[in-house]
């Protein structure tokens, strides 16, 4: 009877310590995959958020300007320090530029954006809110008048649309 005692009480103390090994080792792993998929789901919650649609758009050859109007359609504001710090591409089809931004005159190869009061940033709050439009101009060499140009506007987050639009 002892010795059947003995036995079980072995058994038991070699179960626990199994389980205290197993969970030891699994556990970390776990907590790894919830912090990714928390870390992922923010991520995507964020890029659900924020949405932008390309309205309008207008490229003139002879000032060798192009004007595109895109409204904020996401559920989150936009800073305008984001605005600025986006990347822009346009140009030419097959034969387009990143733009560098300014905020003074316009340059060849650089874009600027218009989100004034009241006509773009409709509270003067310097965020473009939902429903709000702005407005992003760049200067570049223009292909000749009927030919298509290409534009792409990406935010930070890495949220981008392009478009093509002829030139008048």
């Amino acid at each position: 009877m002892t010795s059947e005692t003995i036995t079980t009480a072995l058994f038991l103390i070699t179960a626990v310590v199994a389980s205290a090994i197993l969970i030891n080792a699994v556990y970390p792993v776990i907590s790894n995959m919830a912090g990714t998929f928390s870390s992922g789901t923010h991520e995507s919650d964020v890029r659900i958020r924020s949405d932008f649609s390309i309205i309008a758009t207008y490229a003139s050859q002879s000032t060798g300007t192009a004007q595109i109007w895109m409204k904020n359609i996401g559920l989150e504001p936009i800073g305008l320090v984001d605005i600025q710090r986006a990347d822009v591409f346009g140009g030419a089809v097959g034969s387009f530029d990143h733009f560098a931004h300014t905020g003074g005159t316009l340059g060849d190869n650089q874009w600027t954006e218009t989100f004034t009061y009241p006509e773009y940033d409709l509270n003067n709050n310097q965020m473009w809110d939902p429903g709000e439009t702005l407005e992003v101009t760049f200067k570049t060499t223009m292909p000749s008048p009927g030919n298509k140009i290409y534009f792409q506007f990406a935010l930070p987050d890495g949220i981008s649309r392009s478009t093509e639009f002829t030139v008048s």
